[in-house]
């Protein structure tokens, strides 16, 4: 078996000793944002366990997987909790994050995977494109410069397995002879997902620590989420955003010019708001 390889970074090259705590810890919006994503990164190997054994038998994906994707993401990970302990570390993260992995392992199941390995690699592609997104978003509104410098690393790892996504999706869709329609239903299904999954269980758990009166305040939550959208849809640009969600379709030019603007505003009203 092939050995893992060391990341492209380390998170021994960030600089928490030069946080700068005040900066974060004023920002309510911040802590979410931080926190939140570290519960989901954290989580990482529940869903690249099971991506990993449906491609087992493909060589070049399974060790891709195994010894690039899935250490990227553990590291995201960890990296993410070294920066919320260094700026609260009153925080009982390890609670926190225990009582969000119990409901985030529901959701983590291999029969919620696509049918078909091309059409599971669309779903990827859409994933890679919502979290890359996230991230540059979060770099440009963190007013906190490591978390700048972290999430803009994240965001690059996001950025290169997306590469990697869209070009086994290719291989796959000549496979298995995937027609358009197929594929657009995979990535509106998927990226309806990405607005009512992850990030509003990770803000529940997320308040139960910070403000335990607050957690059952449905009012409050909602605040929150439309806090931490409203970060990203500022510091977005969306006609990267649209570009990467519209390439697995591969449409013709002439095509392509008709369907962007209801596929714009379809990102406006379900990624962003």
């Amino acid at each position: 078996m092939a050995s893992r390889v060391s990341p492209r970074w380390r998170i021994q090259d960030l600089s928490f000793s030069q946080l700068a705590t005040s900066a974060a810890r004023d920002d309510e919006n911040l802590f979410y944002l931080a926190t939140c994503a570290s519960f989901i990164e954290s989580g990482a190997d529940l869903y690249t366990g099971n991506l990993v054994n449906y491609f087992r038998d493909d060589e070049e994906v399974f060790g891709w997987r195994r010894d690039h994707w899935e250490p990227e993401e553990l590291q995201h990970g960890e990296a993410l909790r070294s920066y919320v302990a260094h700026a609260w570390p009153e925080l009982d993260w390890d609670s926190a994050y225990r009582s969000f992995l119990a409901e985030y392992a529901n959701y983590c199941k291999v029969e919620l995977l696509a049918p078909t390995r091309a059409l599971e690699m669309a779903a990827r592609c859409v994933v890679e494109t919502g979290t890359a997104t996230n991230y540059t978003a979060l770099a440009r509104c963190a007013t906190e410069p490591v978390l700048q410098d972290l999430a803009s690393r994240i965001a690059a790892d996001e950025i290169n397995h997306y590469k990697h996504f869209y070009r086994f999706f290719r291989r796959y869709r000549e496979a298995e002879s995937v027609g358009r329609t197929r594929v657009l239903v995979t990535l509106g299904r998927r990226t309806l997902e990405l607005r009512i999954e992850d990030a509003p269980r990770a803000i529940r758990h997320a308040a139960k620590s910070r403000c335990p009166a607050c957690a059952g305040d449905r009012a409050y939550l909602r605040s929150v989420g439309a806090g931490m959208r409203a970060a990203v849809r500022k510091n977005l640009h969306p006609g990267t955003t649209l570009k990467m969600l519209m390439r697995p379709l591969a449409l013709p030019r002439p095509v392509q010019a008709v369907v962007q603007y209801p596929i714009e505003k379809f990102i406006d009203n379900v990624f962003l708001r």
